[in-house]
């Protein structure tokens, strides 16, 4: 009988430990090579360790919630040689069942559905990674009448309140009590850690993008052709702060101490919402890249985001933070500055306002742009003349060419 271990894979320096966040095989359970068979997570990533072989999953040791170390042993597997894999058509079938009961929250009463299937394929993409971030069991969800499809907001409305003894701490009808991620833990700490120790300041301009918009319009169809990506307006905002971060060093800088560290280096942090929280991935020597290279990393970002598979190494690095809460409609906001950074950049919505031009007036497609910064390495002339930078280069992106 040969036993193979489960271990914990070696973890980043700066990564101490992670919670076994979901077991998705149970002892007993038949294991193929190289399936994803438990999560782990960190206060950055969420990791997937696969089976090292086929076999049965013979000892889980640690249970999920449970902190665990680099190479620890958390379980192991009986490897067997005997095991093939499955055939699709075989795991097709399996994975659709006919419901009769559908659990709701609504003191473990029941609702018959007779006339639906249920398939994993009726679940939209984010109703299935709420899912599974949230360790939601899919068979407790109610669907819509329409086609029987599961949305994100079907499982928010109606999923079963007692889902997870270990997650919920409270009894009462009226509410429920789930644990803190990882990850929101540590963004609740770099959140205060920012709040206490730095003197943040936020300075707002606002920025014509008539210009940006045309050029987008413009252009977009022969640089999709070309590139396979379109052309977004996070790249032409990496390139504007990438230009007023060489004009102004001391934002492209850090405090240690009693120093002040200067990068000549432009490692752009990009913000992207995940359903477990906001991350930051970063957009190593940002000079050096082109328009299509920036559109490229930022759309692998976001896919690898959704999906759970950042890497440590794409996180970590960032000397300039731009958030975009545009995407969800906000008008204005006051960025907190992710540490140890010194400024971040907030981006907002695109609104048609009415502009005095020349003496007359013109409705034109406005941003209000929002800059936070430390004050103890920053002074309120650099940020207010670094933002103006920025405006002026989006109202006219021909100065990059001619580097003014």
């Amino acid at each position: 009988m040969n036993i193979i271990n489960i271990l914990v894979p070696d973890l980043p320096e700066s990564v101490s430990d992670a919670t076994i966040a979901k077991w998705h095989k149970k002892r007993g359970d038949i294991v193929y090579c190289d399936e994803n068979i438990v999560d782990l997570e960190t206060d950055k990533i969420m990791l997937e360790i696969s089976s090292p072989c086929n076999g049965i999953l013979n000892i889980i040791s640690e249970n999920e919630g449970a902190i665990v170390k680099s190479n620890q042993i958390i379980g192991n597997i009986t490897k067997s040689n005997n095991i093939e894999k499955k055939k699709i058509d075989t795991t097709i079938k399996e994975n659709i069942t006919s419901i009769n009961q559908i659990k709701i929250p609504n003191k473990n009463k029941y609702i018959n559905i007779t006339s639906n299937t249920y398939s994993r394929s009726h679940l939209t993409p984010s109703a299935r990674r709420f899912a599974k971030i949230n360790n939601i069991d899919q068979y407790s969800i109610a669907p819509r009448k329409l086609n029987a499809i599961f949305r994100k907001q079907d499982i928010e409305k109606n999923i079963t309140k007692n889902y997870d003894s270990n997650n919920i701490l409270s009894n009462s009808s009226n509410e429920y009590r789930v644990k803190m991620t990882r990850l929101r833990q540590k963004i609740a700490e770099r959140l205060l850690e920012t709040k206490n120790n730095t003197a943040m300041l936020t300075t707002f301009n606002e920025v014509n993008m008539e210009s940006i918009i045309s050029f987008r319009q413009k252009y977009n169809e022969a640089f999709e052709q070309k590139y396979n990506v379109r052309i977004g307006f996070m790249s032409f905002f990496v390139k504007a702060v990438v230009e007023a971060l060489k004009a102004f060093p001391a934002i492209n800088a850090t405090i240690d101490k009693t120093d002040i560290i200067f990068y000549k280096n432009f490692n752009i942090s990009i913000a992207v919402s995940t359903p477990r929280g906001l991350i930051t991935p970063v957009l190593k020597d940002a000079d050096k890249m082109s328009m299509a290279d920036i559109e490229k990393k930022i759309k692998e970002f976001s896919i690898k985001s959704l999906n759970n598979k950042i890497k440590l190494e794409e996180l970590i690095g960032g000397q300039f933070t731009i958030t975009n809460g545009g995407i969800f409609g906000s008008l204005m906001s006051t960025p907190i500055i992710n540490p140890p950074q010194s400024a971040i950049l907030g981006m907002h919505a695109i609104k048609e306002r009415p502009m005095a031009v020349n003496g007359k007036i013109k409705i034109l497609p406005m941003m209000y742009l929002a800059l936070s910064y430390d004050h103890r390495l920053i002074d309120g002339k650099e940020s207010v003349s670094f933002l103006n930078t920025i405006k002026n280069i989006l109202e006219d992106f021909n100065r990059i060419l001619i580097n003014i």
